[in-house]
């Protein structure tokens, strides 16, 4: 009878405990805007995406209609607790329109706001401006990233991320990789 090796099992076991390591495989996205692709972003595995076309909503406050572009948005599988939000508004061509574009939106987005930092970074290699803070969203306590990223061509993306309280906080790494595969397309 033969017996394996010391350095055959050694291989053999490392072949099969890799086997079960997870493996990454995201998946691309693409946001497109009649038909021109604007930006791609990496879905995380077990994360599902939903998307929807323009509408308008009505701010109940005013009575006035308020125009929201095409929102592609992502969330785990399993978890309501987490939501990130990409849209590229039409006709909305600078950081600071942006920045103007989430104050007529954001009571639909956070109730009561509260932002504790405000900052200026690149994604994507693109200049942006970061906004975070707490509030609540459907009478739960939230924190929240809204990001104005200055596309070429005249456009931005304005990405939101929420985490309800008591979200798992290893949905931040998940997020952060999101952002960190962002990219322009024009």
């Amino acid at each position: 009878m033969r017996f394996l090796s010391g350095s055959t099992v050694a291989a053999c076991a490392a072949l099969w405990l890799g086997a079960l390591a997870p493996a990454s495989a995201d998946s691309p996205v693409t946001y497109t805007d009649t038909g021109r692709a604007l930006f791609s972003f990496s879905v995380p595995d077990f994360w599902a995406v939903r998307t929807g076309g323009p509408r308008e909503i009505e701010d109940t406050e005013l009575g006035d209609l308020r125009a929201v572009a095409r929102v592609m948005a992502i969330r785990p599988v399993t978890d309501d607790n987490v939501w990130m939000g990409f849209v590229s508004p039409a006709g909305v061509t600078s950081i600071e329109g942006g920045l103007q574009y989430l104050e007529d939106i954001d009571k639909f987005l956070v109730e009561d706001p509260s932002i504790s930092s405000t900052s200026d970074t690149r994604i994507g290699g693109l200049p942006a401006r970061v906004i975070r803070g707490t509030g609540t969203r459907d009478g739960r306590g939230i924190n929240f990233t809204a990001t104005v990223i200055d596309l070429p061509n005249g456009r931005v993306a304005v990405v939101v991320a929420i985490l309800r309280n008591g979200a798992d906080p290893a949905y931040v790494d998940d997020l952060n990789a999101v952002f960190a595969s962002f990219r322009a397309l024009q």
